[in-house]
C-alpha cells in the first residue's frame, strides 16, 4: 500500500505551486495529510506555496495546523463576509466586489498600500516601484515561523526566487550555506508590479512563478533519497474549458501561464528516469575497458535510481470564479478552498488507486482529481 510505503520506506515530500489568495487549498491538504499521519521530509514551495513551506517547515507538526490557521485567518480579516449565495451569477459578484476591495485595502498581516500611494506619483517622479509594501508579511513570518528550526534543518526546505537582473532562478535551501530568513520566503512570492522585490545579499528577487510555478523539478534533480513520496499541490489547473466571454478569457489566460502542467511535467520526468534506467542497463553490457570511459562516467554519475511515487492534488476552477481569483481574499472563500483541499486529499489517500499503488524504477503518478474534472482536454 502507498501509505505503508509513505511512512516506512521513501522520503516524503511537499511540493507546493504559487497563486496567491487559492494557497488556503494547500492547508486544507495538509490537515488531510496530517489526519493520515503524514510527516514531511521536505517542503518545497514557490510564492503563496513558499509561505506555506515557511509555515510547515518552521514549526513542529503539533503546531503546524494552528499556524496554518492563524495565517489565513489573519489575512483574510479584512472581509469576514460568511454568505450563502442563491446562484453562480451572484457569487462571482460578491468574488469580484471582494477583490476590488481588496486591491483597495490590502490584506492585513501580508500586504498594504505604500502612503502615500504609488498611484498618486506623478509620471516620471521617483517612488516605490510597486503597488504595495509587503514589510506586513516580513512580521508575520517572524511571528509564525521559527526560522531557527528551519535552519536545524529539522525538515528540509527550499524555495525559488528569480533573480531581476540576470532572470534566472534561484533556489534557497536550508541544505545550502546560506542561511534561511524572512526575505527568502518573501522574494519567492514578491510577484511584480505588485510587490517590491526584495534584496538578499547583493542581488533582487521576483516570484520564482515567473520562471517556473513548481519546485517538481527541483526536487527530482536534487533529492538525496533513493525513494520519494511526493505530494504535488497545484493551484491553476491547465486544462479548462474553451472560454466564451472577455472575463472567461482573463481567467483562462491566467491558469495556462501560470499552472505548472502537471501531469506532463512528469511525463517528461518519467521519460528521463526511463532513460537513465536504460543507461544503467546498458553499462551492465559494457566490456570492462569502457567503464572508465569519461562519457560512460558522466552519464553514470546522471543516472541513480530512483523510485517517485506522485499524488497529484489539482484545485479544480469553480464556476463563479475569474481571474481575480488569486487575489480575491474574503474569508468565505478562504475557508471554501481550504475545504476543498481537504476533501480531494481525503479522497485520494483513501483510493484504492493510491492505497495500491505500485511502485517501481522511475515515476508513477496518481491523480484523484483527474475524474473530478469534467473536462478531459490533455494538458
Amino acid at each position: 500500500m502507498a501509505s505503508e510505503t509513505t511512512s516506512k520506506r521513501a522520503d516524503c515530500v511537499l511540493v507546493l505551486q504559487g497563486g496567491g489568495a487559492l494557497g488556503s487549498y494547500q492547508a486544507g491538504v495538509v490537515e488531510a495529510l496530517a489526519e493520515s499521519g503524514f510527516e514531511p521530509d521536505w517542503v518545497a514551495g514557490i510564492s503563496i506555496g513558499a509561505i506555506n513551506s515557511a509555515l510547515i517547515a518552521g514549526n513542529p507538526p503539533e503546531r503546524r495546523l494552528e499556524r496554518l490557521q492563524t495565517f489565513w485567518e489573519r489575512v483574510t480579516s479584512g472581509l469576514q463576509v460568511q454568505a450563502w449565495w442563491p446562484n453562480d451569477a451572484a457569487h462571482a459578484a460578491f468574488n469580484e466586489w471582494s477583490a476590488a476591495w481588496g486591491t483597495v485595502t490590502g490584506a492585513p498581516g501580508f500586504f498594504s498600500h505604500w502612503l502615500p500611494p504609488r498611484a498618486l506619483y506623478p509620471a516620471g517622479v521617483p517612488g516605490p516601484n510597486s503597488y504595495y509594501d509587503t514589510s506586513p508579511l516580513r512580521e508575520t513570518l517572524l511571528e509564525l515561523v521559527d526560522f531557527d528550526r528551519i535552519n536545524d534543518r529539522k525538515t528540509r526546505f527550499s524555495v525559488g526566487a528569480v533573480n531581476v537582473e540576470t532572470g534566472n532562478m534561484t533556489w534557497f535551501d536550508n541544505h545550502g550555506k546560506e542561511s534561511i530568513t524572512p526575505e527568502h520566503v518573501m522574494a519567492s512570492g514578491a510577484l511584480p508590479p505588485g510587490f517590491p522585490a526584495v534584496k538578499i545579499g547583493d542581488g533582487y528577487y521576483w516570484d520564482g512563478g515567473l520562471v517556473s510555478n513548481t519546485p517538481l523539478h527541483r526536487v527530482l534533480d536534487d533529492c538525496e533519497a533513493n525513494e520519494l513520496t511526493i505530494y504535488q499541490v497545484d493551484l491553476f489547473p491547465a486544462r479548462g474549458p474553451l472560454p466564451g466571454t472577455l472575463a472567461a478569457v482573463a481567467e483562462r489566460d491566467k491558469d495556462i501561464r501560470y499552472s505548472s502542467r502537471t501531469r506532463r511535467t512528469t511525463d517528461a520526468e518519467k521519460r528521463i528516469l526511463d532513460l537513465k534506467a536504460a543507461f544503467r542497463r546498458l553499462h551492465k553490457k559494457l566490456p570492462p575497458e569502457l567503464h572508465d570511459d569519461p562519457d560512460v562516467a558522466l552519464l553514470g554519475q546522471s543516472s541513480k535510481e530512483l523510485s517517485v511515487a506522485i499524488m497529484q492534488l489539482i484545485y479544480a476552477r469553480k464556476p463563479y470564479e475569474g481571474s481575480a481569483k488569486d487575489y480575491e481574499f474574503s474569508r468565505a472563500t478562504m475557508l471554501e478552498h481550504w475545504a476543498a483541499g481537504a476533501q480531494d486529499a481525503r479522497r485520494g489517500l483513501t483510493a484504492p488507486g493510491w492505497l495500491n499503488l505500485k511502485r517501481k524504477q522511475g515515476i508513477v503518478t496518481f491523480d484523484p482529481t483527474h475524474d473530478r474534472d469534467k473536462d478531459t482536454t490533455k494538458d
